[in-house]
């Protein structure tokens, strides 16, 4: 018989003998590296991303340059490695702005109902009525093109999103026996809040947290494939594809290195996320 941990009050379940997976470690195998070249690339064996050295124009891969070298003779690897900077502080920072704005509203909402519900829940339904892509370049356009403009942008068109996600999973933990246990006991809201609900709505968001950082980050490279993102020289992952796309007929193979770290960084947040998912058996009717 396949046994039962329970957590505190908890309405998630994580079956014991259940485990994440192979593919679960193989993909956080992968964003570890990224994060980690992101981290210490000014300490890696690189050349700077933003200088021309002097070596031949679209070079292949080769001993001394892996990836190739681009049209201006700079190293695809460097600006690959350095670029995941960008990318991982805008999909993790707006991440975060929309967990701690969009997460904190939605937990009062969801607890609280009432005119206050209705009210956050209106507030999110305009903004979800805009498309977020438009949005957020409206918003780098009107502020500037500069990387903490864009993760504020980014983490404005989040907060709906998470606050949906929040206020569904917090509406179904207040109807628990264990909320209106601890009613009876006389607790206060603000206990109730965070000692019973919010640990139990935190499951289900580190599940789908992991998907938005991905969303965040392909909205990056979004943005800076058409040129609203972090201007150059700044290596982005976006830039690197929307160079290598303009110059086909010389390297027709440079566009690949880029985009290939922009896909499988993605999947393995999307798997990682989904993986967290089934394990502690969220279900998606929370979204």
């Amino acid at each position: 018989m396949m046994l039962i941990r329970r957590g505190r009050g908890s309405g998630v379940a994580a079956p014991s003998g259940k485990k994440l997976g192979w593919s679960f470690w193989l993909c956080i195998g992968w964003l570890t590296v990224v994060i980690l070249g992101a981290i210490f690339a000014n300490l890696l064996p690189l050349p700077d991303p933003t200088a021309a050295l002097g070596a031949p124009q679209n070079l292949g891969p080769s001993i001394h340059h892996l990836l190739g070298t681009d049209k201006i003779g700079q190293d695809v690897l460097s600006q690959i490695v350095f670029g995941s900077r960008v990318s991982l502080a805008v999909g993790f920072g707006a991440t975060a702005i929309g967990l701690v704005i969009g997460g904190g509203l939605g937990l009062v909402s969801g607890f609280v109902g009432g005119w206050i519900d209705a009210f956050l829940n209106s507030v999110s339904l305009i903004f979800l009525s805009f498309p977020g892509i438009i949005l957020a370049i409206a918003l780098v356009t009107f502020a500037g093109h500069k990387l903490g403009v864009i993760v504020v942008a980014l983490g404005i068109v989040a907060t709906p999103l998470v606050f949906r996600l929040v206020r569904t999973s917090a509406q179904s933990f207040a109807q628990r026996e264990f909320v209106a246990a601890a009613r009876a006991l006389g607790a206060s809201g603000i206990r109730i809040v965070f000692r019973e609900i919010l640990p139990n709505v935190a499951t289900t968001l580190v599940a789908y947290l992991f998907m938005a950082v991905g969303i965040m980050i392909f909205v990056e490279a979004a943005l800076s494939f058409i040129g609203v993102s972090v201007p150059p020289p700044t290596p982005t992952w976006g830039v690197s594809i929307d160079q290598a796309v303009s110059d086909l007929q010389s390297n027709s193979i440079l566009w690949i290195w880029p985009s290939l770290a922009l896909f499988f960084t993605i999947l393995s947040l999307n798997v990682a996320g989904d993986a967290i998912r089934k394990f502690f058996g969220v279900k998606e009717s929370f979204l």
